[in-house]
């Protein structure tokens, strides 16, 4: 966040100023990052689960991993699109193929930035339709 404070009139400026003042003040109450980590591991054991449990395997590897965690594992469940056939091939190395999908490879943009159609780099163009 960046506010450029020299254009800000003086009422403004003493809104911003009052406003960092009482978000300093809160902070300052807050206790420190650790202690609550502490107490949150305490409790979830005394409960009989681990962090990973409750907030996913991620949780133990940093800070705030927790408000991290059910985001992660939301895209743990999606379901995955599989294997694709290849649709393009590389004349000039078969071994290069590319399915369609994600980011066009290199050799592929390379031919079409020089004028060439990505249709000509099909694997079987009897079986797409015309479009």
């Amino acid at each position: 966040m960046s506010i450029d404070i020299d254009s800000l009139s003086a009422k403004e400026l003493a809104t911003l100023i009052s406003k960092a003042k009482k978000r300093k003040t809160t902070l300052a109450k807050r206790k420190p990052i650790t202690q609550v980590r502490k107490r949150l591991n305490q409790l979830a054991k005394t409960e009989g689960y681990t962090i990973a449990e409750l907030f996913g395997s991620a949780a133990g590897a940093g800070a705030d991993t927790a408000v991290r965690a059910p985001r992660t594992a939301a895209r743990k469940a999606r379901k995955s699109l599989g294997k694709v056939a290849p649709k393009y091939r590389n004349p000039d190395n078969p071994n290069e193929t590319w399915t369609g999908r994600g980011r066009q490879p290199l050799w592929l943009t390379a031919f079409t930035d020089a004028g060439r159609n990505r249709d000509e780099f099909l694997i079987n163009p009897e079986s797409t339709p015309a479009g």
